[in-house]
């Protein structure tokens, strides 16, 4: 048997014993006492806008797509959700200190601004989560406003 045969079966059988490790999902409640809307108020419109772009990846429910039961994709969407998670669970937002509350919405504002949430690897297969122009402004005053209710001192910049 040739090389190039042996390592297609090779890749093969990995590819098939793989299939039955599954991750741990990500499946609980996105809304509870500790999420952002127990820390900031937070419309219906804004509410709706969380959960069509950003719950799936910062919260403690994600609603999985089909292909997720495929390997090795399970295991990247897992490890990609226990990121977004780490960098920001809104499930959990309650629970941060305020300084930390204020500087992760802060960082809402900056991402949505700048276009880098939601991640475009997320909107090709979830093509609802694409922002508009006026949800992205609603998010924006959202997280300012969020931020203002927080009261924490604004450190000024020096020029």
């Amino acid at each position: 048997m040739s090389k190039k045969k042996k390592f297609l079966i090779a890749l093969l059988s990995i590819l098939v014993i793989i299939q039955f490790i599954r991750p741990d999902k990500n499946i609980g409640n996105s809304y509870g006492a500790n999420d952002v809307t127990q820390a900031i108020p937070t419309s219906d419109e804004v509410k709706t806008i969380l959960d069509k772009a950003c719950m799936d990846c910062h919260s403690n429910n994600t609603h999985y797509p089909w292909y997720n039961n495929i390997q090795p994709v399970a295991f990247w969407l897992a490890h990609h959700v226990d990121e977004g998670k780490e960098e920001l669970n809104f499930s959990e937002f309650k629970t941060y200190k305020l300084k930390r509350q204020d500087h992760k919405l802060e960082e809402v504002v900056e991402m949505v601004q700048e276009g880098e949430m939601p991640l475009s690897s997320y909107t090709i297969t979830h093509g609802d989560a694409k922002l508009t122009e006026a949800e992205k402004q609603l998010l924006i005053n959202w997280a300012n406003e969020g931020r203002k209710v927080l009261g924490v001192p604004q450190e000024e910049e020096h020029h």
